[in-house]
């Protein structure tokens, strides 16, 4: 690891220590305040579990908002969050007949938010585990890599080689993916194998920025457009979604109209110009 990673690994350690140890302050703190109000004197019993339900009813809201805040916030270096990967899935190289080929991320790569992670290391798993229940598998390849803005995660097998996007042992990993604003893809060779392809943004996509000036766009649409624009045809969108095609084909009407496109090229290339 260079010293440049090794020092933001530290420092995610310092703020860490510095969130849990603030945390463990007010904690105390708000402890101390029940134990004030229940032995006060100056209120009966009544009054005071009253006030002591009060409290720890606004203690545990502030508690969960702020469990909620640092798990959004905290960040992984890619290379832990690689070797959290990897000792998942030591028991099943180890104790299995699967031989699991690892490609460390570069030391450099962007840290991931937690959620990102997490998120990551249970797409392969499931992938493998559903690639393992396929049969005829040997050997898989796991390879993660950041370009800056995405975590790129490839995972590939040597089995039949009859993987597609629309397999069912894929579509709760599509969902997941989706839920990211992520995008999954599947190239399988007949003989010679499948591979599963993931980027997962690591930045939330903005609520307000609309991906095409002046145009107010829903949610849904927000999702079939990017997935147009990344060059996914209507069957893959829908599975990634979890609608139907001719849902698909409704929102990219809806699309075309909205924005004065004629062609599905031309809606890509006003999204890409932006």
């Amino acid at each position: 690891m260079s010293e440049e990673a090794s020092s933001g690994s530290r420092q995610l350690l310092v703020d860490l220590d510095r969130t849990v140890s603030d945390q463990a302050d007010r904690h105390a703190l708000e402890l101390e305040s029940l134990l004030a109000i229940l032995r006060s004197p100056r209120l009966d019993d009544r009054a005071a579990r009253r006030t002591a339900i009060d409290t720890v009813t606004s203690a545990l809201v502030r508690l969960r908002t702020a469990a909620d805040e640092q798990q959004r916030s905290m960040l992984e270096p890619v290379v832990g969050a690689f070797a959290r990967l990897r000792r998942d899935l030591h028991p099943l190289e180890r104790f299995g007949t699967l031989d699991i080929q690892f490609v460390e991320p570069p030391a450099t790569g962007r840290a991931l938010p937690s959620e990102v992670a997490h998120a990551a290391r249970a797409i392969v798993r499931n992938t493998i585990l559903g690639l393992v229940d396929r049969g005829e598998v040997s050997r898989v390849r796991v390879q993660w890599d950041c370009d800056g803005l995405n975590l790129l995660v490839s995972i590939r097998d040597d089995g039949r080689g009859d993987l597609t996007v629309h397999d069912d042992t894929l579509r709760p990993i599509a969902e997941r993916v989706t839920s990211l604003d992520g995008v999954l893809s599947v190239d399988s060779t007949p003989g010679w194998g499948s591979a599963v392809d993931v980027r997962l943004p690591l930045d939330p996509r903005s609520a307000t920025e609309p991906l095409v000036d002046g145009v107010a766009l829903t949610a849904r649409e927000h999702d079939v457009l990017r997935l147009v624009a990344g060059g996914e045809r209507n069957q893959t969108i829908a599975v990634q979604l979890g609608i139907s095609p001719n849902t698909v084909k409704f929102h990219v009407s809806n699309l075309l109209r909205k924005v004065g496109a004629s062609t599905r090229a031309e809606l890509t290339a006003l999204v890409l110009s932006r």
